[in-house]
């Protein structure tokens, strides 16, 4: 267990700290001190408790237990590291401090920052009064990926919807893998005629990386699926079972049109913590600014991010922040030791695309949409092993071996 603090003595300086304790925090700090384990790190995160979310798609269609997506945070939190229970209000890299809600400081050599995004439920009326009840779902919370199961065999016909917001969000491909596996259950069990299915997409494509595009409307088809892009959910009204979407024609006009509901899957606006964002290591639109590459902030040498919350243009997922791990740990240890950074991210994601029940499209690929396949298969493929990968060996691998510091298929370039 880890060495705890749940209130920062004044003045108190770590060698590194780390701001938040999810994927990114804790993986980043196992892999530090299983390198240096003499470093001094202390983890800034507030929660209780530490989330596997990539198997909520799986609770949501009732293949993976909810339980087991969930352990207590002081049980995957480095020993050998100090947890400052705590939550952040303010970073200043001018001074190189942390100043917590309590308006206590930490002061570090270097900072990694890696919070995550925020989930802002807020931003489509109507929705927080209504989430887990009328109809309305999402795998995106804890609590509710089991209700997911709950409306999906409850539906035998009228109308489900299922919404993707604005990008970035993390696991882009969640809202319609939340889709497919609603109507593969459906069809199972013979009633999908009976039931319109319709996904409402704000971005104007299926998928970013056009490759996986075509597999994927193979399924569209196959579970005749309405696609709308262009369209935002912006009110929910659960009593009436009514849903509103702001829809952007070509010529940039915009109409709000009004549908019926029997279930409601929504993933909500995802945006960046606002101790971030009101930061001097905010990019433009609020994200932590590094290179692209080395994943360092280019105002602040010491400082690095990794994870949902840093600006680079790749998929916001737990295989990206698994390469992006080893290239932070490595680059922070080279600084630290008057170094050269030679680590290099190639922006890789991965996207384990659930198409039905037992198959997988194992969508992995880095910058600019370059496919980057950890096995010599086609990609673009549907297999059973894909499945076995994603809902029996990751996440015993997560627990047991990511959040430990052991780095399987993590190998970064070097130049």
């Amino acid at each position: 267990m880890a060495k705890f603090s749940q209130k920062v003595l004044g003045n108190q300086k770590f060698d590194v700290v780390v701001v938040g304790g999810g994927s990114a925090g804790i993986s980043v700090t196992a892999s530090l001190l299983k390198r240096d384990s003499d470093l001094r790190i202390a983890i800034i995160e507030p929660s209780n408790f530490h989330f596997y979310q990539p198997a909520w798609t799986l609770v949501g269609s009732g293949d993976y237990p909810i339980e087991k997506t969930r352990r207590p945070m002081a049980d995957v939190i480095p020993s050998n590291a100090t947890w400052i229970k705590a939550a952040v209000s303010k970073l200043h890299p001018d001074r190189n401090a942390v100043q917590l809600s309590d308006d206590s400081t930490v002061f570090y050599g270097q900072l990694i920052v890696c919070p995550g995004l925020r989930l802002a439920w807020e931003k489509i009326e109507g929705l927080q009064d209504t989430l887990g009840q009328n109809g309305v779902t999402s795998n995106y919370k804890f609590e509710l990926a089991p209700y997911t199961r709950e409306l999906i065999e409850k539906v035998r016909s009228g109308t489900a919807l299922f919404t993707q917001p604005p990008m970035p969000i993390k696991c882009a491909g969640a809202p319609q893998k939340a889709m497919y596996l609603s109507c593969d259950y459906w069809l199972r069990n013979k009633v999908l005629k009976s039931i319109n299915v319709e996904f409402h997409n704000a971005g104007a494509v299926l998928f970013g990386v056009k490759e996986f595009v075509g597999p994927l409307m193979e399924y569209v088809k196959k579970y005749n699926a309405k696609l709308n892009f262009s369209s935002t959910l912006v009110k929910v009204h659960g009593p009436s079972k009514t849903a509103w979407f702001d829809v952007k024609a070509e010529d940039g006009s915009v109409m709000r049109v009004e549908r019926k509901f029997s279930m409601i899957h929504v993933v909500p606006p995802q945006v960046p913590h606002d101790f971030v964002k009101e930061s001097p290591l905010a990019d433009a639109a609020g994200w932590c600014l590094v290179d692209n590459a080395t994943l360092q902030s280019p105002a602040f040498p010491n400082v690095f991010s990794l994870g949902d919350i840093a600006s680079t243009p790749n998929a916001k997922t737990a295989a990206a922040v698994r390469k992006q791990v080893v290239v932070v740990a490595k680059n922070l240890l080279a600084l630290r030791n008057h170094k050269q950074l030679l680590s290099k991210y190639d922006g890789y994601g991965s996207c384990p695309l659930t198409v039905q029940k037992g198959k997988i499209i194992l969508a992995e690929f880095g910058y600019g949409g370059k496919l980057l396949p950890t096995f010599p298969l086609d990609p673009t493929k549907p297999r059973k092993s894909a499945w076995a990968l994603k809902a029996s060996f990751l996440p015993r691998f997560y627990w047991a071996g990511m959040l430990k510091g052991k780095e399987w298929i993590t190998k970064c370039s070097e130049v």
